[in-house]
């Protein structure tokens, strides 16, 4: 077993690390840490059977965490950045910052909500080797991942123009099955597109054709009814076989009510959802390893 320490102990040492405000990217956040916790070399050159720091994958993890908690924060492609908020939670735990000191924050309860629905145990509590199976383990473990880079799907798509996101839903419908075998989608925006993100033609001629609108919103902001009712207008003017409309944010309850049973159908995606589609469809994300599991051969035996 590894003596390193576990990922969430180094949560201090990392906001330690960007505490000057410069910016960093991770190789080096990982440097600065180990150096600030006297990590001896052979630990750092430690590697999980993948080939990977176990080191880094620690600090990574860590650096995750205090993103979900808004402590972090991700200028560009592999560079982080401390916050305000981070700021303030290292200046109220000096000495150590430990998990159970990011749960105040909205952001993480949301962010644990998410990767607890499967990882809970039978008594309640999260302690995933109370319960759980060994495979059952791996499957929550996979959930927790996926949760968390859903969401930094959707933090991303939030920082690029409104054009990658109309782009990036077409793609998205197109890998869903939407636009037949051809996957025949076409990108509309700007002046004259009569309300519309994109087209996509269920058939060669066009004559089933399923509309989209995509708001790229702030986490906080709220896509209300009144934009969901001026949609359904627009589809009507078009005589549309149907609409989808997606936002970075959420959608008001009483949105999601309005597009219940009206006429033409109107599906409703948003941040949460959105991000996990992306994933399940192979969009914006790459596969890094694969998990070899065996069993015993039981014919080698007869």
């Amino acid at each position: 077993m590894s003596g390193l320490p576990k990922f969430h102990q180094y949560l201090g040492p990392i906001l330690d690390a960007l505490h000057d405000g410069t910016e960093r990217p991770s190789r080096e956040i990982v440097q600065r840490v180990a150096d600030s916790m006297g990590i001896p070399e052979a630990q750092r050159e430690e590697t999980v059977p993948s080939g990977e720091k176990r080191l880094s994958n620690r600090i990574f993890w860590g650096i995750t965490y205090l993103m979900q908690a808004g402590c972090l924060q991700r200028p560009r492609r592999g560079v982080y950045a401390i916050t305000d908020r981070g700021r303030q939670l290292r200046a109220s735990r000096p000495d150590t910052v430990t998990l159970a000191d990011l749960e105040p924050f909205p952001e993480y309860q949301e962010f644990r909500k998410r990767t607890r629905k499967n990882s809970t145990s039978a008594d309640g509590s999260n302690d995933l080797t109370t319960e759980l199976t060994p495979l059952e383990q791996i499957a929550a473990s996979v959930d927790e991942i996926e949760s968390a880079i859903a969401q930094d799907l959707v933090e991303r798509i939030r920082i690029m123009p409104p054009e990658f996101l109309e782009k990036a839903v077409l793609r998205l419908l197109v890998a869903m099955g939407y636009g037949g075998s051809e996957g025949d989608a076409q990108h509309l925006g700007g002046p004259g597109d009569g309300g519309f993100d994109g087209v996509i033609n269920q058939d060669r001629l066009g004559l089933e054709r399923i509309y989209v609108q995509a708001k790229r919103y702030a986490a906080g902001n709220t896509v209300g009814r009144p934009d969901v009712q001026g949609f359904v207008g627009a589809l009507h003017g078009n005589g549309a076989a149907g609409g989808v409309f997606i936002t970075t944010s959420r959608f008001s309850p009483d949105a999601v009510s309005f597009a219940k049973g009206i006429n033409p159908r109107v599906i409703l995606i948003d941040g949460a959802r959105l991000g996990t589609l992306m994933i399940q469809y192979g969009v914006g994300v790459q596969e890094t390893r694969a998990v070899k599991l065996v069993e015993v051969d039981e014919d080698f035996f007869e």
